[in-house]
C-alpha cells in the first residue's frame, strides 16, 4: 500500500499533509503572550529526542504517512545546535518534502545561508512591532535590531517568500497594522497577523482583550484597499486580501473568531516525541517510547495514524467546556 493510501486521516476525513516539528520548548524572548518574564522549567535533555530520533520520525511521516511539508519550530528553532543537519537530512528524502522554519528571527542573520544550502525552502518570522521600544516591552529582550538583520539575510539568501507573523496586544501594539503592513510591502515581505490564542503559559489570555481579525481588518481598511485573493485557500490557515490590486497579499489567522478546523492538514510533533493532533489538544501521543523501546517503522506509523484518527472535528474555544491545553505555545510548537 502506498503512503497517499494509508495516511494520517481522520473520522472527519481529512488528511494530515503538513507536519509540524518542534525542535525545543527554550526562546530567547520572553514574549507577554507566551510565557512569563522569568522563563519557563525547561524539558530536561534526556526528555529531548535526538538529531537521529527527530529525522527517523520525519522519514516515517514523508515516507510512510504522506507527509509532503515539514515546518520546524520551538521554542525557538534556531537555538537547536543539529538544525542544519536536521533539515540536511529531511531535504534528502524521497519525496522531498517543503521544508520552511518559523522563527523569531534571532539567529537567521549567522544561518540562514548554511539553513539555504542544507536545503530549507522558506522562513516565517515572527515580528509584532516596528517600534524598538515596543519590542523590548513585548519580548522583554533588546534584539530588535537582530531580527531585522535576521530578515535581510533570509531574503538575501533566497528563503522566500519571507513571512512575517504578528500578533496585536490590546494597548500595546494595537494600532501598528497599518505601520506592520507597509513595513512588509517596502521589503517584499509577505505579512501574516494571527489571533491572540489561550496557549500562554500564565494562562492570562482573555477574548474580551484580544484583537479579533475583524478588528485588524478594519484598521487595514482605513489605510488600504483589501479584495479577497482568488487563490484558493486549501488547508491553509490565512485567509488572505490583495493589498491595493495586488499581487501583495496580507492575512489574518483567526483561530479563534474565524476557525478553520474543518480543512485542518497539520500533526505536531513536540520536542520530547509526543503527537498532537490538534494544537489545543488535551492529550497526546507518545512516540519516543516507541523509539527508545525499539519498535520498527511500522509501528511507530501505526501508533500515528490511531492519534490522528482521533481528532477532533473542532478546538472548541468557544465552548464553555473548553479547557486549555496544559502545554503552553512554546512546548509544543507554532
Amino acid at each position: 500500500m502506498t503512503s497517499a493510501s494509508t495516511g494520517l486521516i481522520d473520522r472527519y476525513g481529512r488528511r494530515a499533509v503538513d507536519l509540524r516539528v518542534s525542535l525545543t520548548d527554550r526562546c530567547n524572548l520572553r514574549c507577554s503572550y507566551c510565557m512569563p518574564p522569568e522563563g519557563l522549567p525547561w524539558l530536561p535533555k534526556q526528555e529531548i529526542l535526538t538529531d537521529d530520533e527527530v529525522l527517523r520520525l520525519i522519514t516515517v511521516a514523508v515516507t510512510r504517512l504522506g507527509v509532503e511539508e515539514v515546518r520546524f519550530t520551538g521554542g525557538e528553532p534556531l537555538l537547536r545546535p543539529g538544525i542544519v543537519g536536521i533539515v540536511a537530512g529531511s531535504a534528502a528524502l524521497t519525496p522531498r518534502p517543503k521544508l520552511s522554519v518559523t522563527t523569531n528571527g534571532i539567529g537567521l542573520a549567522r544561518l540562514a545561508v548554511p539553513l539555504r544550502d542544507a536545503g530549507l525552502d522558506r522562513v516565517n518570522v515572527s515580528l509584532d512591532t516596528i517600534d524598538p521600544e515596543r519590542f523590548a516591552a513585548i519580548a522583554l529582550r533588546r534584539r530588535f535590531d537582530d531580527v531585522i538583520d535576521g530578515l535581510s539575510a533570509a531574503a538575501a539568501a533566497g528563503l522566500t517568500p519571507v513571512k512575517l507573523n504578528a500578533v496585536l496586544l490590546r494597548g500595546i501594539n494595537d494600532d501598528e497594522a497599518p505601520a506592520l503592513l507597509r513595513f512588509a510591502l517596502a521589503h517584499g515581505y509577505e505579512l501574516r497577523f494571527i489571533e491572540q490564542m489561550p496557549l500562554d503559559a500564565q494562562h492570562g489570555w482573555s477574548r474580551d482583550q484580544m484583537i479579533t481579525a475583524a478588528e485588524i481588518l478594519a484598521a487595514l481598511e482605513a489605510e488600504f484597499d483589501l479584495s479577497p485573493d482568488p487563490a484558493e485557500r486549501a488547508g491553509a490557515p490565512a485567509e488572505t486580501w490583495l493589498v491595493n490590486g495586488g499581487p501583495a497579499k496580507v492575512g489574518v489567522i483567526g483561530s479563534v473568531t474565524r476557525p478553520f478546523c474543518g480543512d485542518c492538514d497539520r500533526t505536531r510533533l513536540t520536542a520530547d516525541g509526543q503527537v498532537r493532533n490538534c494544537l489545543f489538544a488535551t492529550g497526546e501521543t507518545d512516540l519516543r517510547g516507541l523509539l527508545r523501546g525499539g519498535a520498527d517503522d511500522e509501528e511507530i506509523a501505526a501508533r500515528w495514524r490511531t492519534a490522528m484518527w482521533g481528532k477532533l472535528p473542532g478546538h472548541g474555544i468557544d465552548d464553555p467546556s473548553f479547557l486549555q491545553p496544559v502545554r503552553p505555545m512554546s512546548a509544543i510548537g507554532g
